[in-house]
C-alpha cells in the first residue's frame, strides 16, 4: 500500500514510518518541521532508507495535493502537541491541528483517497472514569486553584464531596476536553467523522495515552512529562514532579503505538464506507507520574526526583486506558513493559541531542 504519513519526521511519526516500511508499505512523509520540535530544519531529518520526504505544511493545500498524488491511504500524525505555555497558544493549536486536518481532508476528497488513520489522544476524555461509593460513576468538576494551592489534588465527588476511586476509561466515555490542545484533538475526530460521512471515507482514530520512548523531543513547553524527566537527568538535575506525583497515567511505548497504526491501516479495508471508530492505545499498566520519574532516575543513575507540589490548572489528575477494544478488534498487543521501556528510554538519546 502507498501511504502518506503526515508529521512523519516527528517522534511518533518516525516510528510509524519505520514500522510501515518494515511491513512492506511504500511511505511518503509530509512534515512542516515546526521549529519547536525540529530546530535543525530539513538537514536534521532522519528517516529510514526508502522513505520519501516532502517538506510541507498540511495547512498548505498545494503541498497536500502534491503529497496525496498516487497514495492509497493517509496516516495523519501531524499536530501541535502538549499544553503549551498559556491560552495565547490557542490560535497556533487550532491552526495546526484543526485547520490543518480540514485542509488535508478536503485534499483527500479531491484526490479520491478514502482511508484514514488519525492520531487522536486520551486528552479528549478530560478526567478519566471515577466512581463514588454513593453516587456511582461521576465526572469530576473543574479543578479549583484554591484546592490545588492547598495540596488537595484528588478530585472529589461533584455531588457529595466524597473521595472518588479512579478507573479505566473506555472509548464510550463522554468527551470532556479541559484545555485547548484537548479541544483541538476532539475537533480533529469530529472533522474526520464528518468527512467520512460526506465523502464515503473510512476512519480509525487512535487515542494515544502517554507515549514515550527513544526519539522524544528535548524539553520544550510542548514536550511530554517523560521527556521533561529524561532531559533533567541528562543535565544532572533532579526530575521535577508536579502535584504529589500520584497522577495516574498509562505510559505506552512508541514502538507499540507504531504497531497500532500498522494494525489500523491493515483493518481499514474491512470497514464500511462512511464509518469512523475510535480506539484507545495504552499499555494496560496503570502507573503514576511519580513512578515514571523514579524509574527513569534509577535507570539513569540519579539524581532522585523532587516532588514540588506545583501544578498546571489545565492538567487532569487521573486518566488511564481501557484498550480492550483495540486488542479484540485489531488483534493488537503491547509488547514493551513499563520496566523494559523505561530502562531503554533512560539510556536513549532525545531528539535534538547532537
Amino acid at each position: 500500500m502507498d501511504v502518506l504519513l503526515t508529521g512523519g519526521a516527528g517522534f511518533i511519526g518516525s516510528a510509524v514510518a519505520a514500522r510501515l516500511l518494515g511491513d512492506g508499505h511504500t511511505v511518503r512523509v509530509l512534515d512542516a518541521l515546526l521549529p519547536a520540535v525540529h530546530p535543525g530544519g530539513p538537514a536534521a531529518v532522519r528517516l529510514p532508507e526508502g522513505v520519501e520526504f516532502q517538506h510541507g505544511d498540511v495547512r498548505d493545500a498545494a503541498a497536500v495535493a502534491r503529497a496525496l498524488d498516487g497514495v492509497d491511504a493517509v496516516c495523519h500524525q501531524a499536530a501541535m502537541v502538549g499544553l503549551g505555555l498559556d491560552f495565547d497558544d490557542a490560535p497556533d493549536y487550532a491552526g495546526c491541528n484543526d485547520l490543518g486536518t480540514a485542509v488535508l481532508l478536503a485534499g483527500m476528497n479531491r484526490a479520491g483517497v478514502r482511508d484514514l488513520v488519525l492520531a487522536g489522544s486520551m486528552v479528549v476524555y478530560g478526567e478519566g472514569r471515577h466512581h463514588c461509593a454513593e453516587h456511582g460513576e461521576v465526572a469530576p468538576g473543574p479543578r479549583v486553584a484554591a484546592e490545588l494551592d492547598a495540596g488537595r489534588f484528588e478530585p472529589p465527588c461533584p455531588v457529595c464531596g466524597a473521595p472518588l476511586t479512579p478507573g479505566l476509561t473506555g472509548e464510550d466515555a463522554p468527551a470532556d476536553p479541559r484545555n485547548v490542545y484537548a479541544a483541538t484533538k476532539l475537533a480533529q475526530e469530529h472533522l474526520a467523522s464528518a468527512w467520512a460521512r460526506a465523502c464515503g471515507g473510512r476512519v480509525l482514530a487512535l487515542r494515544y495515552h502517554n507515549v514515550y520512548g527513544p526519539g522524544m523531543p528535548r524539553d520544550t513547553p510542548y514536550a511530554g512529562v517523560a521527556s521533561l524527566f529524561r532531559s533533567a537527568l541528562a543535565r544532572g538535575e533532579a526530575p521535577q514532579v508536579f502535584e504529589d506525583g500520584g497522577q495516574r497515567r498509562d505510559f505506552v511505548h512508541v514502538g507499540d503505538v507504531a504497531a497500532a497504526n500498522a494494525a489500523a491501516l491493515d483493518a481499514l479495508a474491512a470497514r464500511p464506507p462512511g464509518s469512523s471508530r475510535a480506539y484507545n492505545v495504552g499499555s494496560g499498566e496503570v502507573r503514576t507520574v511519580g513512578e515514571m520519574a523514579a524509574a527513569l532516575a534509577r535507570a539513569f543513575g540519579g539524581p532522585d526526583p523532587v516532588v514540588t507540589g506545583r501544578y498546571r490548572l489545565g492538567d487532569v489528575r487521573h486518566v488511564t486506558a481501557d484498550s480492550s477494544r483495540l486488542r479484540a478488534e485489531l488483534d493488537w498487543r503491547p509488547r514493551v513493559s513499563f520496566a523494559a521501556g523505561t530502562a531503554e528510554f533512560a539510556g536513549a538519546p532525545l531528539r535534538g541531542d547532537g
